[in-house]
């Protein structure tokens, strides 16, 4: 498809993840009215949508009189506790004057990391959604630590469109869309490495994010299949018109065959906890047959994990090409690292199968990136 076909499709999308940050919701006094008077527009077209919603920070820190956003975690978590009441109650507000619902969401890493409470929040918020509700999401903060953060909502959102199966993520901004060194809007983006080096770091403290952390989240979300959309905040009208199928915002295009949900959340959801340095006989099986990884593979263990835990699968230069979940944790992969599968009972006195990570639970990553991607 062409460039016009292609924005055309987005009429056929059913559900949204809108994302919107603090420098682009806190301009101008605030733009909730804005973001609920665009968000029910597509509400009664007869689409889902999920927003999520940086801010509670911002909010907190001017509640709490704090000049600058805290780098203290007990001072951060405490603008967050402040803030995320004076959020909803915005948007509340808002929502209530366009007579649409709304309910929030807090999440953290370490509820969706366990498959069980991931599944138990997909259901809750499909339930939401086929109440006519607009769940706003935003990561709890207050009790979020930092080894255990999703990076920032950017993350979040990419995570998000996981979850509650979206085919569309859109994140407003503060400028029109990704820009090119001469500052012109880019339409189309068909892989988004295409655009990496035209990222400018964010010039204020009032978020974490910036257009990086959303090129990062489109690459999350490009590869589950979703499209991802940046546009801007500003623009009373953006969100229709993107939907009506015009060319606004910047299009940044999935491309292959998406990750199946559950790889993508062992690729993106969950945070490994240790390392297997495997020889290059095992990389090799592992990239081009699409074997398992067996012991005799395993050079060496690093770090502390448990059975079922996420590692990092890396080469003896140190160069990360997958990630999985473990059948065996960090001390029996230590004695039965280089060894044979027939020696496993043997050498630990159980036997969990005769891969260290099997196939089904791995994911390979895209050779000259830094992300995982596609088998």
């Amino acid at each position: 498809m062409n460039g016009d076909e292609t924005r055309a499709a987005l009429r056929e999308c059913k559900r949204i993840v809108v994302k919107i940050g603090s420098r682009a919701l806190c301009a101008d006094g605030g733009r909730y009215g804005l973001v609920a008077e665009q968000v029910a527009t597509q509400v009664r077209a007869g689409r889902k949508v999920v927003l999520v919603s940086s801010g509670a920070v911002a909010l907190g820190r001017e509640r709490l009189g704090f000049a600058k956003r805290p780098k203290k975690v007990a001072r951060l978590q405490a603008a967050a506790a402040a803030g995320q009441s004076l959020l909803m109650r915005a948007y509340e507000d808002a929502f209530e004057a366009l007579g649409i619902h709304v309910a929030q969401v807090l999440l953290t890493h370490d509820a969706v990391s366990d498959r069980g409470r991931y599944l138990h929040a997909r259901r809750a918020l499909d339930e939401l959604l086929k109440l006519g509700v607009v769940p706003i999401i935003n990561e709890n903060d207050t009790v979020s630590i930092e080894e255990l953060r999703f990076g920032d909502n950017d993350q979040l959102a990419a995570m998000v469109c996981t979850l509650i199966g979206a085919d569309l993520l859109v994140m407003l901004s503060d400028v029109e869309g990704i820009l090119d060194d001469d500052n012109r809007r880019i339409s189309l983006v068909a892989d988004v490495s295409d655009v990496e080096h035209f990222i400018r770091p964010p010039e204020d403290d009032l978020g974490l994010g910036g257009m990086q952390s959303k090129v990062e989240a489109a690459r999350r979300a490009t590869l589950h299949g979703v499209p991802v959309v940046v546009g801007p905040a500003a623009s009373a009208s953006f969100l229709a018109s993107l939907m009506n199928g015009e060319d606004v915002g910047t299009l940044l295009l999935p491309h292959g065959s998406p990750l199946p949900s559950r790889k993508h959340w062992i690729a993106f959801t969950l945070k490994p906890n240790g390392r297997l340095v495997v020889d290059e006989g095992a990389r090799k099986a592992l990239e081009e047959r699409n074997s398992s990884l067996l012991p005799a593979g395993i050079v060496s263990v690093m770090g502390t994990f448990g059975v079922g835990d996420a590692v990092s699968i890396i080469t003896e230069r140190g160069d990360e090409f997958a990630r999985g979940l473990v059948r065996y944790n960090a001390s029996e992969v230590t004695q039965l690292a280089g060894g044979q599968s027939g020696q496993i009972a043997e050498r630990i006195g159980n036997h969990a199968g005769d891969e260290i990570v099997h196939r089904d639970d791995m994911v390979l990553l895209r050779k000259g990136a830094n992300f995982p991607g596609y088998e």
